[in-house]
C-alpha cells in the first residue's frame, strides 16, 4: 500500500497548549496522530521554527506519543504576513516546486484545518490545479458533549467526477447552456450538437475572436447573439451586442461605419462619428460576411483586435475599445487569403476558433424540431397557436427532407415557408391543401432560379467527343438531364438521391450513388469528370 503523507501548517493558535491541561484541548495537528481510520505515515509541518520553537517541539513530542510510527518532518517556512495573499501563495508555490512528490509510492493530503483563511485558499488553488497532487484533509473538533479530544477527519477529493450529485449538476448546467445556444431547439444532428458543446466551452473560457463559417441562412447571426446573451448572463460582457453586415459597407462609408471619423475627414463628414467598434466597447461585435471587407479596413481591424486601439478616419488621436469579436462568412477565407483578397495575418488571427455551421440539407434530421420552433415563434408573435394536421405534417416533412427540396436560403427559407402556411391556415390548422400549395410555391421559386447556378447548358460533344454522335436521341436526352443534375449537386450521393427519388420512396433503390456511378460508366464518364 502507498504511504499516507499529510502536509499542512502548524496551527500557531489552535495547536497551542502546555502542561497536562493541553490534552483536554482539541489540537488539529495532534488530532492527525489520534485517528484510527486515517493513519499518517508522515506529517510534513510548515512552520516558522525559530519564532515558534517551543510550540513546534511540544507538538512533535505529542505526535510521537500518540502515533509513534508517524514520521514528522519540519519545513522552516517564513511568512512576512500570513494574511497577504501574494506572500502566502508565493511561499506555498515555492514549497511545492521544491518538494519531491512521489505519487507512485505515496498519497498526499493537504491539512486545511490549520493556517489562515488565506492559506486555505492558496492550498485549494494549488490542489485544484493539480500543481500539488493531493486531496484535501479536514480535521474537526468533537461535539461539546463529548469529553474526548480526538475529533474527526474527512478527506475531500477535488476530482468532482467522484461526486455524483455535483457532477450531475455540472452536467445539467452544461446541457442547459447548450440548449440556450441552440435557441431551445431540440436538434437531433449529432455532429451539430457536438459543435455546439465545443462552442459553449470556448465561449465560457476564452475572449479570443471566433469565426463562424457556413452558407447564408445557416444561423450564424442568431448563434452569435446567443453567445453574447450567455456571456452577459455570466457577467463576462457588460457592453452591447453590435451587428453589422460587411457586405453593405463600401468606400469611405466602410471605414467610417466601423472606426468612426472626425469632422472634415471626407466630403460630407460634417460631424464627428463614433463608429461601431467603439459602440461595442465592453461588449460583442459581430461582423457578418467579413470576407466582403476591403483590404484597408481589414488592416485597421487587425490592429483594433490586437491593440484595442485605432484612429478614426481623419483623426490623430486613437480611440480605445475592448470588445469580443465574432466574425461570420459564407466564403472560403483560406482560399481568399491565397488569392490575396483577404489578409493572411487577419485570417490567422480569426482562425483560432473556427466553426462550420452546416446548411439545412446537411441537417435533415433537424427540420422537424425547427418546424416546431417556428410554430412556437409564430404563436408568440401573433398570439395564436397553429398546428399541422397529422397527414399535412407528414406530407410537408416528406417533401422538406427529400432530395427535391433545395432550401437555398437554409433555415431562413424554412422559417418563411412555415410562416406562410401558418398565416394562410384557417381555424389554427395547417391542412394538406395548404401544404400542397406551399410545396408548389417552393418548386416554382426554385425552378425560377433559386437553384444554384452551375450552368444549364450541357454539351455532350465536349464530354464524349465523336461518340456523342452515335447516341440515340433517347439516350442523349436522358444523359443530358443526368449530367445537369450532377453539376448542380455537391456529391455523387446527392445527385443519386435526386435522380432516384421515386425509387427511394418505394424502397426499390438501395444505393443511389452506386447506381448512378454505373450509369455514367456506360458512357465512360465519372462524377468528377462531369464536375471538371
Amino acid at each position: 500500500m502507498k504511504r499516507k503523507v499529510a502536509i499542512g501548517f502548524l496551527g500557531t493558535q489552535l495547536d497551542m497548549g502546555s502542561g497536562p491541561g493541553r490534552w483536554e484541548k482539541w489540537r488539529p495537528t495532534v488530532c492527525l496522530g489520534q485517528q484510527e481510520e486515517f493513519s499518517a505515515d508522515r506529517i510534513d509541518l510548515l512552520v516558522d521554527s525559530r519564532r515558534f520553537k517551543g510550540l513546534t517541539r511540544t507538538v512533535v513530542d505529542d505526535l510521537r506519543q500518540t502515533s509513534p510510527a508517524t514520521q514528522v518532518v519540519i519545513h522552516d517556512t517564513y511568512l512576512a504576513d500570513p494574511w497577504d495573499f501574494e506572500c502566502v501563495y508565493s511561499a506555498l508555490f515555492d514549497f511545492a516546486r521544491s518538494y519531491s512528490f512521489d505519487t507512485e509510492q505515496e498519497d498526499y493530503f493537504i491539512h486545511i484545518s490549520t493556517g489562515t483563511h488565506v492559506a486555505q485558499i492558496c492550498w485549494f488553488l494549488l490542489a485544484e490545479s493539480r500543481f500539488v497532487p493531493a486531496k484535501l484533509l479536514q480535521t474537526s473538533p468533537p461535539p461539546k458533549q463529548r469529553r474526548d479530544t480526538t475529533g474527526s477527519v474527512s478527506v475531500i477529493d477535488l476530482d468532482l467526477a467522484r461526486y455524483d450529485q455535483i457532477a450531475q449538476r455540472f452536467s445539467n448546467a452544461a446541457q442547459a447552456t447548450a440548449e440556450f445556444l441552440k435557441s431551445g431547439i431540440n436538434t437531433q444532428s449529432a455532429a451539430f450538437n457536438r459543435m455546439i458543446e465545443q462552442i459553449e466551452r470556448v465561449a465560457m473560457r476564452s475572449r479570443a475572436p471566433m469565426l463562424l463559417m457556413g452558407p447564408t441562412g445557416a444561423g450564424k447571426s442568431q448563434l452569435a447573439r446567443n453567445i453574447f446573451e450567455l456571456k452577459k448572463q455570466r457577467q463576462d460582457l457588460k457592453g452591447r451586442f453590435v451587428e453589422v453586415n460587411c457586405a453593405t459597407l463600401r468606400g469611405d462609408g466602410a471605414g467610417s461605419a466601423l472606426f468612426g471619423h472626425v469632422r472634415g475627414a471626407f466630403t460630407g463628414a460634417q460631424n464627428d462619428r463614433v463608429g461601431l467598434l467603439k459602440s461595442a466597447d465592453g461588449g460583442m461585435l459581430f461582423l457578418d460576411e467579413i470576407g466582403e471587407l476591403g483590404l484597408d479596413e481589414q488592416a485597421m481591424l487587425l490592429r483594433a483586435i490586437e491593440d484595442k486601439r485605432f484612429p478614426p478616419l481623419g483623426g490623430d488621436r486613437e480611440t480605445q475599445s475592448d470588445f469580443q469579436l465574432i466574425a461570420g462568412t459564407n466564403r472560403d477565407l483560406s482560399e481568399a487569403s491565397r488569392d490575396g483578397r483577404f489578409r493572411d495575418d487577419l485570417f490567422a488571427r480569426l482562425n483560432l476558433w473556427t466553426f462550420h455551421l452546416p446548411g439545412l440539407k446537411e441537417r435533415a434530421e433537424d427540420i422537424e424540431p425547427n418546424l416546431d420552433f417556428e410554430l412556437d415563434r409564430h404563436a408568440r408573435i401573433n398570439h395564436e397557436r397553429v398546428r399541422f394536421n397529422l397527414e399535412a405534417r407528414s406530407r410537408f416533412l416528406r417533401f422538406a427532407t427529400s432530395a427535391e427540396a433545395l432550401w437555398p436560403g437554409n433555415f431562413r427559407d424554412l422559417g418563411a415557408s412555415i410562416t406562410r402556411m401558418a398565416t394562410l391556415s384557417d381555424s389554427g390548422r395547417i391542412t394538406v391543401d395548404v401544404v400542397d400549395e406551399e410545396i408548389a410555391r417552393l418548386r416554382r421559386a426554385w425552378g425560377d432560379g433559386s437553384r444554384p447556378s452551375m450552368g444549364n447548358e450541357v454539351d455532350l460533344a465536349k464530354l464524349l467527343g465523336a461518340e456523342a454522335e452515335t447516341l440515340d436521341r433517347f439516350d442523349a436526352v436522358q444523359l443530358t438531364e443526368v449530367v445537369r443534375v450532377c453539376r448542380q449537386s455537391r456529391t455523387l450521393s446527392e445527385a443519386g438521391r435526386i435522380l432516384f427519388q421515386a425509387s427511394r420512396e418505394i424502397k426499390r433503390s438501395s444505393n443511389d450513388a452506386d447506381r448512378l456511378r454505373k450509369y455514367l460508366a456506360r458512357f465512360g464518364l465519372s462524377f468528377e469528370r462531369i464536375g471538371a
